[in-house]
């Protein structure tokens, strides 16, 4: 299959853009879409050709100021490659005619959210919002539509399920950092790492957070904890958070599952706006491990250590140790070691706001 040029235009007035929905072709990728106005180019078009072109012949509009922002390679299966020439537009004249492709209406630009967007368009135009330089995106999907890869100038970007409150999946994908920005529920994994001793104590694995992490930066946190990536389930991720963070190569037997957690913070990192929702698959990890011996990740951990679980929890509830810790999921540690536990029916809901502070629990058993 040979691979397509196209050029896409977002053109802005009052805080809107032009949105062309795509209703009106009966074999159309774009089919019910919500996109920005453009096509494909023609033998011989240079990309600016082929911009005012197909604006004027969708539109009626003729652009008199625009701006290349970006270029974004799209690969989807069972269609060729396709390298879209990335536009906005500010300036035009002439008067708005009726589309053969579909309905042409401007929108506001906080109600595209609530349209039929494909789930990357929501990536770029998030740059286009932030006066992102110039830039190359390259973005994945399935044939299935699903969207499953991401790259901003050749570095891959994290991409996560979206979960309905009940923990299922929406179908929808969507990049870590605007999760965060948007308090989106999703899926991570939180793996304790404990060792009994002799005295009958237990001693829990604590990471040391990076002072470069984008939330609780240099804070006490669970020995090993991530996000669960688009398409990967919690076990998969689970091990693989242990063989990044902490070189710990262990096999599924080996954690044990003790419930979920559906953790909700509300902060500020580095005068940026923090919502993190999650709900968490908790295990635990008792084969015997030496913490000096551990490979670290050097920019998600600053450093692994083995302290007193009776000490963390008291240093969590006082305060006296930096932490992110939510209590209520660290006294389950304890629980699961209890004769006769069953994880199959808990799920912990923790909230805390401007930080660390705890301001609302349920447990439910």
């Amino acid at each position: 299959m040979k691979s397509r040029l196209t050029t896409l235009c977002y053109i802005e007035k009052d805080d809107q853009y032009l949105m062309l929905h795509r209703v009106s072709k009966k074999n159309d990728i774009n089919k019910d879409k919500w996109i920005g106005v453009g096509g494909h180019f023609e033998e011989g078009e240079s990309p600016e050709e082929c911009l005012l072109r197909e604006v004027k012949e969708e539109t009626g509009l003729t652009l008199t100021d625009y701006r290349f922002r970006g270029i974004v390679t799209f690969c989807a299966e069972g269609h060729p490659t396709e390298y879209m020439c990335l536009y906005t537009a500010d300036g035009f004249t002439g008067t708005l005619k009726e589309c053969d492709e579909g309905r042409l209406e401007w929108v506001e630009k906080c109600r595209l959210k609530d349209l039929n967007l494909w789930d990357g368009d929501f990536l770029f135009l998030d740059l286009l919002w932030h006066e992102e330089p110039f830039f190359s995106l390259k973005l994945g999907y399935h044939l299935s539509d699903k969207w499953n890869y991401a790259a901003l100038n050749g570095e891959e970007m994290e991409l996560f399920d979206l979960c309905r409150e009940d923990g299922t999946l929406t179908g929808h994908v969507k990049e870590r950092s605007m999760v965060h920005r948007d308090g989106d529920f999703h899926r991570t994994v939180h793996i304790w790492i404990i060792r009994k001793r002799e005295d009958g104590g237990i001693d829990v694995l604590l990471q040391k957070r990076s002072k470069n992490k984008d939330a609780f930066p240099g804070c006490y946190d669970i020995s090993s904890a991530g996000h669960v990536r688009t398409e990967d389930d919690y076990e998969t991720s689970a091990l693989r958070e242990l063989s990044e963070e902490l070189g710990i190569e262990a096999s599924r037997e080996e954690l044990r599952f003790i419930g979920l957690h559906e953790g909700y913070t509300e902060a500020v990192f580095w005068g940026n706006p923090f919502q993190d929702w999650e709900l968490s698959a908790i295990y635990l990890y008792e084969k015997p491990i030496d913490a000096h011996h551990l490979s670290l990740q050097e920019n998600e951990v600053e450093a692994a250590v083995f302290m007193d679980y009776d000490r963390v929890l008291s240093g969590i509830l006082d305060g006296s140790i930096p932490n992110c810790i939510f209590p209520e999921e660290f006294k389950l540690i304890k629980r699961a070691l209890e004769p006769g536990f069953g994880a199959q029916n808990v799920r912990i809901t923790e909230k805390r706001l401007l930080g660390c502070t705890p301001v609302e629990k349920r447990v439910n058993l």
